[in-house]
């Protein structure tokens, strides 16, 4: 469905086929467009990750805000979430092969980003 406004006869602005659904871009935003989330997938992209690792590499998260992204993402099926019964416990992360499903516009926003002048890059 492609949404499109028209003008009638008395210059009245008309919407057809207005998306009244969340239309293919708003789910998909849905599922990976919450601050870090593509972050985290990104950096657990090779193998599984500890917790801690994925805190040190994702500078300027709080393990809070980690935490919470990483239950969301659990929650969709896009990370998996492994509990190492060692001494200390510790706690591996890795993406699901549907995360993975991701990681190709992921690399292309990547792409994009790092050909945006300094000045937007930068705001």
């Amino acid at each position: 469905m492609r949404a499109r406004v028209e003008e009638d006869r008395k210059g009245r602005r008309i919407v057809h086929e207005a998306c009244l659904t969340p239309c293919a871009i708003e789910q998909g935003m849905r599922l990976i467009g919450g601050k870090w989330t593509g972050s985290i997938l990104w950096h657990i992209k090779d193998g599984p990750v500890r917790f801690n690792d994925l805190a040190r590499m994702i500078g300027g998260a709080s393990k809070k805000m980690i935490t919470e992204r990483l239950r969301q993402l659990e929650a969709q099926g896009l990370v998996s979430r492994q509990v190492m019964h060692t001494a200390p416990v510790s706690v591996h992360y890795e993406i699901t092969e549907f995360g993975r499903t991701a990681l190709g516009f992921l690399d292309e926003l990547r792409k994009w980003s790092e050909g945006l002048p300094d000045d937007m890059a930068n705001r």
